[in-house]
């Protein structure tokens, strides 16, 4: 007579079936990784951009955002963007219509259609913190426009990375300084308050609504410094 399988049996069962699950995942992860690695090591210098997957064609956000764009493209700098619609949108056309190269970093999202078509370099993303290294790992600088949770979210790694040294200083700019006054507000008469940051984190970002300062800011945090040296510095970017 067959005897059901113990209740310790069907336990380690389970854990045999979660660890192999796990190990897969491992591979898959490294795969992103080394993709990744492989198609961005030659976009450098490029300037990551931000901003919410909701604006329309027709907001005013989208068209600063695709004005910006174009701007850096044409100054020299790839434009990586998350490869949806809205401002990843926007970033992608501008940089897709100018001189350097328009790089999408793709995941797929409930709210958010596929791709958008403007992109040179289209990179596909299962596992939201591989894409969240690349986003960093070459980039010379972030531009980070008007956004919801996804867009806080970044703002908050790559100030992280810089004020714990696990990433190089580079350049932070929030676009828009009525949409993310309250924030910068907060940050000063709370978090400084409080002693949970250092008055002199709030040096490590720069706010504005003129693309060519925008611009000038990350030029001039690399003046004296020839092309070659902002490459190297955009390589060496993340402590990973």
């Amino acid at each position: 007579m067959r005897e059901l399988p113990t209740k310790n049996a069907m336990r380690r069962a389970a854990r045999d079936q979660a660890l192999t699950r796990d190990s897969w995942k491992i591979f898959q992860i490294m795969s992103e990784f080394v993709e990744g690695f492989q198609q961005l090591a030659d976009i450098s210098p490029s300037v990551s951009i931000f901003g919410s997957a909701r604006f329309k064609p027709e907001n005013p956000w989208f068209t600063e955002t695709e004005a910006l764009s174009r701007m850096l493209s044409d100054s020299g700098f790839a434009v990586v963007s998350g490869g949806g619609p809205g401002v990843m949108e926007a970033a992608n056309r501008g940089a897709y219509a100018g001189k350097s190269a328009s790089v999408g970093l793709n995941i797929k999202l409930p709210h958010e259609q596929s791709g958008n078509p403007f992109q040179d370099i289209s990179l596909n993303f299962k596992y939201f913190f591989a894409r969240k290294v690349m986003f960093v790992k070459y980039a010379s600088a972030y531009i980070v426009m008007p956004g919801g949770f996804g867009t806080l979210d970044e703002v908050a790694e790559i100030l992280t990375l810089v004020q714990t040294g696990k990433s190089k200083r580079i350049p932070i700019i929030l676009y828009g300084t009525e949409f993310w006054s309250g924030l910068i507000e907060w940050f000063s008469n709370t978090l400084v308050t409080e002693g949970t940051i250092s008055e002199s984190d709030l040096d490590l970002f720069t706010i504005t609504d003129d693309p060519q300062v925008a611009i000038d800011t990350i030029f001039d945090f690399y003046e004296g410094v020839d092309l070659s040296r902002i490459i190297e510095s955009s390589q060496l970017t993340m402590d990973l």
